[in-house]
C-alpha cells in the first residue's frame, strides 16, 4: 500500500494521452521484421509491444479529477467517426535517438481524427501543449547519454509495407510518470469504439 503523505503535498495526477492501436497480427507483423534488431540493438529501450500506439493527442500530467470530464465527449466523437484504414510501413528516427514506424492508408482521416480531438479536449477546458501531428508509432528510444543507432535500424525498415487494418477504437489512455531510467507503463483508462453511433454509417 503506497503511502498518502506524498498525496497530501501534491494533487495526484495521470500521464494522459489520446491514441489509435494497431491489432495484433499487425504489431505481430513488424515485430518479425523487428527481431534482428532485438538482438543487435539491446542497448536500446523498446518499447512493449502491447504498448504500442499511435498517439493523437499528448495532453501531459492533468489532476485526476479532470479525467472523466473527457469521457463523455470522447465517446461521442467515436461514435460518430469511421475508423480509418491504416497500415504500418517503413520507419524513421528523431534526432537519430527515438526509432518509429510510419504510418500509411486513410491520412486524410487520420489527420482529421487528430484534429476533432484535440478540438474536443479544448472544448473541455482542458488546456496543453499542441505539438504537430506526425503519425508515426515509437519503437524504442536511446538511453540516456548513449549514442543510438535508430537511423541505422530505420534504414532496414525502409521496404517494410504491413497489412491494412481498421482503427477500431479510440484510446484514452494513462501512463506513469516514471523516472528516466525506468520503464513507462501504460494503462487504457477507456476505449470507445470508432463508428458505433448512427452517424457513422452516413
Amino acid at each position: 500500500m503506497k503511502s498518502a503523505v506524498h498525496d497530501q503535498t501534491r494533487p495526484a495526477t495521470v500521464r494522459v494521452f489520446i491514441a489509435l492501436a494497431p491489432p495484433d497480427p499487425a504489431k505481430e507483423e513488424l515485430a518479425r521484421e523487428l527481431r534482428p534488431a532485438y538482438g543487435t540493438h539491446p542497448h536500446l529501450r523498446w518499447n512493449r509491444i502491447e504498448d504500442w500506439h499511435i498517439t493523437l493527442a499528448f495532453l501531459g500530467e492533468l489532476p485526476v479529477g479532470t479525467v472523466p470530464l473527457l469521457r463523455p465527449p470522447l465517446a461521442g466523437l467515436a461514435a460518430g467517426r469511421r475508423s480509418p484504414s491504416l497500415a504500418l510501413r517503413g520507419g524513421g528516427h528523431f534526432d537519430d535517438r527515438v526509432l518509429w514506424s510510419g504510418i500509411d492508408g486513410d491520412l486524410d482521416e487520420l489527420h482529421a481524427l487528430a484534429m476533432d480531438v484535440r478540438t474536443t479536449v479544448k472544448d473541455c477546458g482542458v488546456v496543453f501543449e499542441e505539438r504537430p501531428f506526425r503519425p508515426h508509432l515509437t519503437l524504442a528510444r536511446a538511453r540516456r547519454g548513449d549514442r543510438s543507432s535508430a537511423g541505422e535500424i530505420a534504414q532496414g525498415l525502409a521496404g517494410f509495407t504491413g497489412r491494412r487494418w481498421p482503427a477500431e477504437r479510440l484510446h484514452l489512455v494513462g501512463s506513469n510518470v516514471g523516472r528516466s531510467s525506468g520503464p513507462i507503463h501504460y494503462r487504457d483508462i477507456e476505449a470507445w469504439p470508432l463508428g458505433d453511433g448512427r452517424s457513422a454509417g452516413s
